[in-house]
């Protein structure tokens, strides 16, 4: 899809300087940063990527890892 849009002068030069270094069109590159804003900005994605990451982790408890969280609980005043 094609669409215009204003970019600042400063900032679409950089993009071409980019591009141009990374060898791929500025329509890539500026695609590209899109899908990453998107990515990080959309509440539904960011809480997808925690929960692939926490799925990564597993389920197993580290004795260590509870005892001194139960510790540091015990110490803080609620």
């Amino acid at each position: 899809m094609k669409t215009a849009v204003s970019i600042p002068d400063d900032v679409f030069e950089k993009v071409e300087r980019y591009a141009r270094d990374a060898k791929r069109s500025p329509s890539e590159v500026v695609s590209e940063a899109l899908r990453e804003y998107i990515a990080r900005h959309d509440p539904e994605a960011v809480t997808e990527a925690i929960n692939r990451a926490l799925d990564g982790i597993g389920d197993e408890q580290d004795g260590f890892v509870a005892a001194a969280a139960h510790r540091v609980a015990e110490q803080t005043e609620w």
